[in-house]
């Protein structure tokens, strides 16, 4: 039987399928570990070595920080294609997990080549798990399923009651223990997320079970060789960089990816534009889409100011104290947070009461 056939009669979970309990809680545990870890990356760069930290400019750091959020970004690219091509989302959210929890111990040690490692291998993991749990969640309802948008409200409220734990245990550690008590929470947290995952994985009912669009096993075989040698390559860059025997400057190499995804971006565009054929209603579609990408794009750039340019003026610019206790510099990060986790019911049950009229703002 097709799943979603299974998974339309299930209302388990608030009213959506048991399975977005699966999704719910293994990407909350995800984003707290996530974002805890993301609020103390640049404060552990700049902290002067006394501090624990790896006394690194603020200008290095917060492009390091940039170097580091746009590849988690852009992983989801392959991460997406490794799913529906090789592993399915179920196994790639797995692994991935697995991946970003083994990143977060490597963080935890505490040497300046660990931190490093461990970046990486957060953007490895996020890169795998990220875009495919988040599919898996679309893929629980049919496309006439009118609890879809409620569901994604409330995935959304796990997404942020994790950064919000993130924030307050990570932060709270750093400021009584040391960063690397914050790194080790954050793989902590993605313990739970994994185990809880595989308990509950049942309850997804063979959603994401099998690669969307499989390989043949000659040309899946080929494409791991591809990866391998991917992986390969990064680990030798990373070790030549460890190592100085190559010298990378973070603030031109931040510079240099900024402008060459910009010219890739534009050129790809134009190309379809000029060159794709296209009738005169999916242009005025993909000029919409261009207005789209360019506000997202102005969006989180924003946005991802709050674990730099904002974390950096909470703890150099704010005055934390509140009678005799000093606030973490991350909890200021939490308030975006707190809103959402607080507002996300009311839209949940909103959307339901829209379904139930007969009204979908989605699809006008």
């Amino acid at each position: 039987m097709d799943p979603k056939n299974i998974v339309d009669k299930d209302a388990s979970f608030f009213g959506q399928p048991g399975g977005l309990q699966t999704l719910f809680f293994t990407e909350m545990w995800e984003r707290m570990s996530y974002y805890g870890m993301r609020a103390l990356l640049v404060l552990f760069m700049t902290a002067s070595m006394q501090e624990g930290g790896l006394a690194i400019t603020v200008a290095s750091a917060t492009a390091i920080y940039g170097l580091y959020t746009g590849a988690v970004y852009f992983m989801g690219l392959p991460g997406g294609w490794i799913a529906d091509r090789l592993l399915g989302g179920q196994r790639a959210t797995w692994y991935g997990g697995i991946i970003i929890m083994l990143g977060h111990i490597v963080l935890a040690i505490p040497s300046e080549a660990s931190f490093f490692i461990g970046m990486i291998l957060v953007v490895l993991g996020t890169g795998l798990l990220k875009p495919n749990i988040t599919a898996m969640v679309g893929q629980l309802y049919s496309s006439n399923d009118d609890r879809r948008d409620g569901g994604y409200t409330l995935y959304y409220m796990g997404i942020n009651i994790g950064s919000i734990i993130g924030y307050f245990v990570t932060g709270y550690l750093q400021e009584n223990a040391g960063y690397h008590w914050g790194f080790g929470a954050a793989a902590v947290g993605m313990a739970f997320g994994l185990i809880q995952y595989k308990l509950t994985q049942p309850k997804l009912k063979g959603v994401g079970e099998k690669p969307a669009k499989p390989m043949s096993a000659g040309a899946a075989k080929r494409s791991w060789a591809v990866i391998y040698l991917l992986l390969a390559g990064l680990a030798t860059v990373t070790y030549l960089a460890l190592n100085n025997i190559i010298v990378i400057d973070p603030v031109v190499l931040a510079g240099n990816v900024a402008v060459i995804f910009t010219i890739i971006f534009f050129v790809y565009y134009l190309s379809i534009f000029l060159f794709g054929k296209l009738t005169r209603n999916e242009m005025k579609r993909l000029g919409a889409l261009f207005l789209v990408c360019i506000a997202s794009t102005m969006f989180w750039a924003g946005f991802e100011q709050a674990g730099s340019s904002f974390n950096l003026f909470a703890r150099d610019l704010t005055d934390r104290m509140i009678g005799d206790f000093e606030i973490p510099t991350t909890w200021f990060q939490s308030l975006n947070s707190i809103f959402l986790v607080t507002l996300s019911p009311f839209f949940a049950a909103l959307w339901i009461n829209l379904s139930k009229r007969m009204i979908n703002p989605s699809y006008g």
